[in-house]
């Protein structure tokens, strides 16, 4: 027999430990410059990083990801505490973010997607941006065979006698509900076909694309990921920690078990190699608990690292697994935004 109210109760008592129990968070930046559009909402201006910094330095107490996971280790969170977090390793985080973590004096730890080093192509996303979003013109029709199948696209008025003109479109980005071109709906559908891929299918699709579009193969200086040299400048200093973000950046999950194990600890060797010293972290690629398995967490720990982050929102609090570690993802938010945002997740 179960007491009427006892359900309300419990979820009160949960609220209340919340509130009370040490707990930190995680936040979660992939970039750090100004760029005409980001329809990933990757981006974070300079500017409103300095206002995240100051905030944080002011009001709460930011400690490293190592620190945070050794007090795990000891069953233990120091309250109030904030660690920031990058994926990916665009070069910007050396450029843009590093400097302003130096002038606050905030740990870092920027997860690198190793196969990505040194390569002058665009991570995917920001190329399908390019070659479908950018262009004066396109075909009228797409045609484009993924996976074995074929799928197609009406994309005719893109290329009419007037030239479009992305920045009308600048504020557009995929958490919203239109499309506002069929450009867009193209790229929205191509992103959700082509998150699952392995790397090879996902280049082939891509390259497709460039034929059928004539665009450059390269991409923009400005979008490109980290150099080995820049690697190694990031990691400098010792403020900011390099962490393992694979090597492709696949849906682990999607993959076989040895394509897995190759990712993630080919990953690691890799960055060791250019370090020259132990690579103890990793982040999961995009990071919702579909996008990896219990053996993904197995091989995860089995590879060397000490700690992983995954991409769904919640505290970390004493009983945190370290190896689904939850961050919180920033936006593009002014100081009071921010601000607004870091004081509800700690439920202040």
């Amino acid at each position: 027999m179960r007491l009427r109210g006892t359900g309300r109760l419990r979820r009160a008592i949960n609220r209340f430990f919340r509130r009370v129990r040490p707990q930190a968070v995680i936040l979660l930046y992939h970039r750090v410059v100004e760029v005409p559009a980001d329809p990933q909402l990757l981006c974070v201006k300079p500017v409103h990083f300095a206002a995240h910094l100051a905030h944080v330095r002011q009001n709460y107490r930011p400690v490293s990801l190592t620190a945070l996971n050794e007090a795990l280790q000891q069953g233990e969170v120091p309250d109030r505490a904030v660690v920031l977090t990058f994926d990916d390793g665009y070069a910007d985080n050396l450029h843009h973010a590093k400097p302003i973590l130096e002038r606050y004096a905030v740990p870092a730890t920027v997860f690198v997607t190793a196969g990505k080093i040194d390569n002058r192509r665009e991570f995917w996303w920001d190329e399908l941006e390019r070659l479908l979003l950018l262009p004066d013109a396109l075909p009228e029709r797409l045609e484009l065979t993924i996976n074995g199948r074929k799928y197609s696209w009406t994309l005719e008025g893109t290329g009419g006698p007037e030239r479009f003109r992305p920045e009308r479109y600048r504020y557009w980005n995929i958490t919203l509900k239109d499309d506002p071109t069929p450009r867009h709906k193209c790229y929205r559908e191509l992103c959700a076909l082509l998150r699952p891929l392995t790397e090879a299918a996902r280049q082939a699709v891509l390259a497709e694309l460039v034929s059928l579009t004539g665009a450059d193969p390269l991409g923009r200086p400005e979008y490109r990921p980290l150099t080995t040299d820049e690697v190694r400048a990031l990691a400098a200093g010792g403020l900011v920690t390099v962490g393992a973000h694979t090597l492709t950046h696949p849906v682990l999950a999607a993959l076989p078990a040895e394509e897995q194990q190759r990712e993630i600890e080919e990953s690691k060797r890799r960055l060791e190699s250019i370090l020259g010293q132990p690579v103890t972290s990793f982040s999961y690629p995009y990071g919702a608990k579909g996008d990896y398995t219990p053996e993904t967490l197995a091989m995860v720990r089995q590879a060397g690292f000490v700690c992983a982050c995954a991409n769904f929102a919640d505290t970390v609090w004493r009983g945190s697994d370290p190896f689904q570690l939850p961050r919180f993802l920033i936006r593009d938010w002014d100081r009071d935004e921010f601000a607004e945002q870091v004081r509800a997740w700690f439920r202040e």
